[in-house]
């Protein structure tokens, strides 16, 4: 019976039965229009038929706020596990903070 956790069976057994609900659901879904345009490849736009794709989202704001973010979490953590009594890691600690500090003006330079 132990063979039965073993990560070979286990995998197996995950890819077969997403195999087998992956055919399920191709049986129960509609069928696809070979005709260009087909229902299954358009855009859903709540039922208004879109000729083309005016709008493109750009994440070029995001990602300056994701950075910032991401450093920050970084250095809180780098901060907040630093183990007291310990000059070096104290050193680290402070180190980090100026890199952090150096990215951060880089990143919202004008």
């Amino acid at each position: 019976m132990n063979w039965l956790v073993l990560s070979p069976v286990v995998f197996l057994v995950a890819v077969v039965a997403a195999w087998l609900l992956y055919r399920l659901m191709g049986t129960l879904s509609l069928p696809s229009s070979k005709a260009p345009g087909g229902g299954r490849t358009k855009a859903y736009a709540c039922g208004e038929d879109v000729a083309d794709h005016r709008v493109q989202p750009d994440y070029a704001q995001f990602f300056p706020f994701a950075f910032f973010f991401t450093i920050m979490h970084v250095f809180a953590l780098v901060v907040a596990t630093v183990p007291s009594g310990s000059p070096s890691a104290a050193a680290v600690a402070a180190g980090y903070a100026v890199a952090a500090a150096i990215g951060l003006f880089i990143l919202f330079r004008k």
